[in-house]
């Protein structure tokens, strides 16, 4: 079995997407994924599965589709990947709450960060399949634009240090 995080995009966000958290546990456990933990209200979730990364991909989607009646953007990561990904944040001493990982399907284009500004003096850096940014004034007030980040979905370093020791604890 492997351990999996899975990272669901614009859930509970602004206002759209609504999934209660039980309910993505359930329909997790109904994908008979094991030891399925979910962790705050934005679509996380941590669980052990017999699936390649792909299938529990086609599962969650096939359910979540079923669920909200339309698609839902999910990405996955294993523990290590998550773990990897966490030791890769190129602002290590930049406060984790102003600071996030952008997760993508694929690695990011070699110039996905051409033509980007950043005007509030936001750091942006590629990372295997992630896209790092440590937003010093904020990510809310921030007016940073990456369009290669459309697909993806963020969470800061808080949230990615928290995952990881979730799934590496299962």
């Amino acid at each position: 079995m492997t351990a999996y995080i899975a990272l669901l995009r614009a859930v509970n966000v602004g206002g759209t997407g609504k999934l209660p958290m039980t309910e993505l546990k359930a329909l997790c456990e109904a994908a008979e994924f094991a030891k399925v933990e979910t962790y705050i209200a934005s679509g996380n979730v941590v669980f052990e599965s017999g699936l390649t990364e792909a299938e529990v991909v086609a599962a969650l989607d096939r359910k979540l589709n079923a669920y909200a009646g339309k698609p839902v953007g999910v990405l996955v990561r294993t523990a290590a990947e998550m773990t990897a990904g966490l030791k890769a944040n190129p602002f290590p001493d930049a406060a984790p709450n102003y600071t996030v990982a952008i997760f993508l399907d694929t690695p990011p284009a070699a110039d996905a960060l051409n033509g980007i500004v950043a005007p509030d003096g936001e750091q942006v850096r590629l990372g295997k399949r992630e896209i790092y940014v440590y937003y010093p004034n904020g990510q809310g007030r921030s007016k940073l634009k990456i369009p290669a980040a459309k697909a993806g979905t963020a969470r800061n370093i808080n949230t990615v240090a928290r995952l990881a020791e979730m799934a590496g604890a299962l």
